[in-house]
């Protein structure tokens, strides 16, 4: 009898766990989380492309964030998505991230097709991480420390979710995010002959997945799909962080994970995702001429024909609320929606990929909009790129929405690839400032891209690696729609999403319209004015094949810029120290009180950040003196917190911690210390230190 109970019990325990694998609302879900922030002094930022716009010091830390979705009755039938709050995703460090993967799980669960990567596009990033000479060229060069964390940060996040994976579900929901974006080149998205079929000039939508415990009683993570530029830093700040996204990121796991968790330490993981951000800023306030607060000209946002004086702002007062501003309303929206999530993904988990030569399509009429067959181009740089955008102009006499050329910068830019009347041609209406295509011996910008594209049940993901416009973004989705519709999968409840920025970076794709404005998108849109229609020939391939589970080519491999790069980046000078003084000695030290409201300053005589980059670590703490121990409640990841480093005379370092302390502040007789961790180096070698401020506490 014992024996009959034993294998009943043991035959319906198999029949449950049989039945829970078959659940097709039923997947295999991990999430994990890793520290990619790189070095935070003396290195040029990646975004905005300003040479003077090097770091001195930390906002907040970036992470990498990866969620794996797996078919649990196929172990080698999953898909992996990694949100970096980092300027973009590059090739180069698709590849390093795909090989290291191999060598640790096998190249079947995996691996390049597999991986999609995608930046949030913070414009306040260390630099020297792509590998192309157009990207790394303001940071004087590639930087290999801030490419190796990055990569080791992906990989770590990745392993960290494999070592979480369970079996769990995975809900979705759709909502509207009010008053956080607008369009900064709507001169352009007027030109769109579909513009009247929507109703706004940007997409205010946000998807958002909410990954659970199959019982529903453990919350995993959340992810979600947003456009809008990572520009509430504006390029006059020196301080690394991960703008709004990675601010609304922080903001959902701190609210998730148990009261006291220190940023990036706790299990749940949210990632706040870009989308087609092309032409899309957060700086609600609009572009005004910063000398007589008028608007700007609409046409080729200028102040008295000049660039440099048009300037978007807002919402806040200044660049740090503004930031905090957009980062909040993205959770809170993204917050609501993860709560009164009631629809269930099921069903397959598929992807496809395929490598892609843009410079050598030959575009269906089916896709363009002169109704013609056309062809992409060979890569190049209009003048309106070298003109910026309001949320960060550039220089000299450059100016967008301008098809016209200049014979000095012609005469320029002829030393370094001179247009052919073919490309000239291709390219027009653009007048050619770099013609980056026909530049050797190296390569300047990517030609051989990665396409790929998720299915995750109903939900399809697309992996673009660029910024697409509203309008374009738009179109893409459409296509991808219809050709699922035409294949017999589109279902009532499917939904496509852009995840952009993804495993490789070509600047921008706008519509044709859009295009022959060539303000910025216009003119940094590299392959011509068929772009967009040559992405959605190649994206209604994917699509059709996903959905008839047919096979697809994998393409010309990319060059592999590993080993290939240059870099003028100097390593950091041995550190000194006064004479008389110590590291960690303090110059300027706390008060012993302070309010809610007020500002806690400390400095030191430090050393170079430069020196350790203390991943998964802090330069700073501020602790609380609780039951006879200190606790540590606030790190450098904390945006209550500043971190500042200054260079001062030729190697001595001066180290200021700032605390915020929140209006709103529990006061009493407890005791509070800032403290700061570095290390030195000089003629001994690498040696670390500490340095602290004197106690002080808060009151009324």
């Amino acid at each position: 009898m014992r024996f009959y109970f034993t294998f009943l019990f043991f035959f319906l325990c198999n029949k449950y766990v049989q039945s829970i694998k078959n659940d097709p609302e039923q997947f295999l879900i991990g999430a994990g989380i890793y520290d990619i922030t790189g070095q935070v002094a003396e290195i040029g930022f990646m975004g905005y492309a300003v040479p003077k716009q090097r770091g001195q010091g930390l906002l907040q830390r970036m992470r990498a964030r990866a969620f794996i979705i797996g078919d649990p009755n196929n172990e080698n039938n999953r898909v992996v998505y990694v949100s970096v709050d980092n300027g973009m995703a590059f090739q180069i460090v698709k590849t390093e991230v795909a090989d290291r993967l191999n060598k640790t799980f096998g190249s079947k669960i995996y691996n390049e097709k597999n991986v999609l990567i995608s930046g949030t596009h913070t414009h306040s990033t260390p630099g020297g991480t792509g590998g192309t000479a157009l990207v790394d060229i303001t940071t004087f060069g590639f930087v290999k420390e801030n490419w190796e964390v990055c990569v080791n940060g992906i990989v770590q996040a990745i392993q960290h979710a494999h070592q979480n994976l369970q079996l769990g579900r995975i809900k979705i929901n759709i909502g509207q995010v009010n008053n956080a974006n607008i369009n900064r080149s709507p001169a352009s998205y007027l030109n769109n002959i579909d513009k009247n079929n929507y109703t706004d000039n940007t997409d205010h939508e946000m998807t958002v997945l909410r990954f659970e415990s199959f019982d529903g009683k453990n919350e995993i993570g959340m992810m979600n799909f947003y456009p809008v530029h990572a520009v509430s830093l504006n390029n006059t700040n020196l301080l690394v962080a991960g703008d709004n996204k990675g601010y609304a990121s922080y903001l959902f796991e701190k609210a998730k994970n148990p009261v006291g968790t220190l940023p990036g330490q706790g299990k749940f993981v949210a990632a706040f995702g870009q989308s087609n951000e092309g032409d899309v800023s957060p700086n609600l306030m609009g572009p005004k001429c910063i000398d007589t607060g008028l608007p700007c000209d609409f046409a080729t946002s200028t102040c008295n024909g000049r660039t440099e004086k048009c300037i978007a702002f807002g919402p806040g007062k200044d660049m740090y609320e503004s930031n905090t501003i957009i980062g909040q309303r993205q959770f809170e929206t993204a917050k609501d929606l993860y709560d009164r999530a009631q629809t269930f993904l099921g069903g397959n988990v598929q992807y496809r990929h395929s490598y892609i030569d843009m410079q050598t399509i030959n575009v269906s009429s089916r896709f363009t909009s002169t109704k013609q067959n056309e062809t992409t181009c060979q890569a190049a740089l209009g003048y309106g790129f070298a003109a910026g955008t309001t949320d960060g102009p550039g220089d000299f006499d450059f100016t967008q929405s301008k098809n016209s050329t200049n014979p000095f910068w012609q005469f320029v830019s002829a030393f370094l690839a001179k247009p052919t009347p073919e490309q000239i041609k291709c390219q027009a209406p653009k007048p050619i400032l770099l013609d980056v295509g026909l530049i050797k011996p190296i390569e300047w910008v990517p030609f051989v891209l990665p396409q790929q594209i998720f299915q995750i049940g109903q939900l399809y993901i697309i992996g673009l690696p660029g910024e697409f416009t509203t309008m374009s973004g738009r179109r893409l989705k459409a296509t991808v729609k219809q050709a699922l519709i035409n294949a017999g999968t589109w279902t009532s409840d499917s939904h496509v999403v852009i995840a952009g920025l993804s495993n490789s970076y070509t600047h921008y794709i706008t519509t044709y319209e859009e295009y022959q404005q060539q303000r910025y998108e216009g003119a940094s849109t590299l392959y011509g004015p068929h772009t967009l229609a040559a992405y959605q020939q190649i994206y209604d391939d994917l699509a059709t094949k996903l959905a008839r589970n047919q096979s697809v080519p994998s393409g010309p491999q990319p060059y592999d810029m590993r080993g290939k790069t240059f870099s003028f980046v100097l390593p950091p000078i041995w550190d000194g120290v006064p004479i008389g003084k110590k590291f960690g000695d303090v110059i300027t030290d706390v008060n012993s009180s302070y309010k809610p409201g007020d500002i806690v300053r400390c400095s030191w005589w430090g050393a170079n950040p430069r020196n350790d980059l203390f991943t998964e670590k802090s330069y700073l703490y501020i602790d609380r003196y609780v039951n006879q121990t200190w606790i540590p409640i606030l790190t450098d990841s904390d945006i209550e917190t500043r971190f500042h480093w200054k260079r001062e005379a030729i190697d001595h370092s001066i180290i200021t911690v700032e605390w915020f302390i929140p209006s709103i502040y529990p006061t009493g007789k407890d005791l509070y210390r800032i403290r700061h961790n570095g290390v030195k180096n000089n003629l001994f070698g690498k040696e670390p230190y500490n340095a602290f401020s004197k106690n002080f506490i808060i009151q009324n």
